[in-house]
């Protein structure tokens, strides 16, 4: 079986110092410290000790002066050693060496958790890389430093680059990781919907290991997925997927999710949102922002796909399928209809919800029809203009 690299511990730090930094429940707090402090140790990381966990959660780090000298010797050598062989390269090899030996430091402040000499160097080495291949590496590991330290603008900044530079000429291997690192940027900015075409198009070739476990992966696009696709896209890229199928088990609360929506068991697929919500969703450093606006997106969708199925119904049978008071239905029903994000209507006084299903061809029919008419009054004023 091939050997599959793990997720960068850069990453890893950055997802246990969320559960820290925020009231999460059932998250032990003594457990996660050590785990930390353990990659600490493990990858010699004086720079993040001092300047991230004392400095941002110094309630949980105490200043542990053995530990910051040992880590300083460690650091001091190291980059002793590299920048030797930086010097040695430059006077006795070649320009490729010398690129070796550059990335090797770059590489190593990347390790140690020194963002902004991480990014100098990278820079550096960049200028002197030739190879797409080899840029778009680099592209990757200040992606990397993006995400660890949310620093949204270095990220959107790169993405940019890596985008330009695929054009020209990047492998597949290379596009499709690229496909992913966009998605999780496309996730924090909440635009779902893109996120969720580039997750399905890199499905079956993800590789983006140093990112992600694949299980993860494929809890991000189940919840893009089933909040931006149709009915008929959700069974064929989710529901029929032998990729999604391999590890969706796997995964808590994700199957009763997925099928419970597309099965309607709308009492089921509640509580499945919930747990989904509270021991999912709640503990992602990229989704949990969007905790509030999924759960309405669903609740929305949910709604409306029951609703589709009849002209009209009463608050009470759809109260029982979805396992609610009729209080609460009819609070929630009202204000999604008054928001427009729902088509129907509530007649109080009989206790029935009456849908107005709209026609997506004749809506589309008239939408064309009006983008016509402004069209052909543009010509005509450009036609008088002209004749003038």
């Amino acid at each position: 079986m091939e050997e599959v690299e793990p997720v960068s511990h850069l990453l890893e730090l950055a997802d246990k110092k969320f559960l820290l930094s925020n009231e999460i429940p059932k998250v032990n707090k003594t457990s996660t410290v050590e785990e930390i402090i353990k990659i600490i140790k493990e990858k010699e990381m004086l720079p993040y000790y001092e300047n991230v966990l004392l400095v941002q959660l110094p309630q949980l780090f105490n200043r542990d002066e053995e530990l910051i000298k040992t880590l300083k010797e460690s650091n001091d050598k190291k980059l002793t050693e590299l920048n030797d062989k930086i010097k040695d390269a430059e006077e006795n090899f070649g320009e490729n060496e010398v690129r070796e030996a550059l990335l090797a430091k770059a590489q190593y402040y990347y390790s140690i958790g020194d963002k902004e000499k991480a990014i100098v160097a990278f820079r550096e080495t960049e200028t002197k890389t030739v190879a797409l291949g080899q840029k778009l590496d680099i592209l990757f590991a200040l992606l990397r430093l993006g995400f660890a330290f949310d620093d949204r603008d270095l990220v959107k900044r790169n993405l940019e680059r890596a985008n330009s530079m695929i054009v020209e000429g990047g492998d597949w291997e290379r596009r499709n990781r690229l496909k992913v690192y966009e998605g999780i940027h496309l996730i924090t900015i909440r635009n779902f919907s893109r996120a969720s075409s580039l997750f399905l198009e890199s499905l079956s070739t993800f590789s983006s290991y140093e990112m992600m476990t694949f299980e993860r992966f494929i809890l991000y696009t189940i919840v893009v997925g089933m909040v931006s696709l149709g009915r008929n896209e959700l069974k064929k890229n989710i529901l029929d997927s032998s990729d999604v199928l391999s590890v969706i088990n796997k995964i808590p609360n994700a199957e009763n999710f997925v099928n419970s929506y597309y099965n309607c068991q709308y009492s089921l697929f509640l509580t499945s949102l919930v747990e989904l919500l509270d021991n999912q969703l709640l503990r992602d450093r990229f989704l949990s922002k969007h905790i509030r606006y999924y759960s309405r997106e669903m609740r929305v969708r949910a709604y409306g796909q029951f609703l589709q199925a009849y002209k009209s119904v009463t608050l009470d049978a759809m109260a029982e399928q979805f396992g609610l008071s009729v209080e609460f239905l009819d609070n929630e029903l009202s204000r999604f209809i008054s928001a427009g994000k729902i088509s129907a209507r509530i007649d109080k006084v009989a206790g029935v919800i009456e849908s107005s299903r709209t026609d997506e061809k004749n809506a589309l029919y008239s939408q064309a029809l009006k983008q016509g008419d402004h069209l052909l009054n543009r010509v005509q004023k450009l036609s008088k203009v002209i004749d003038l």
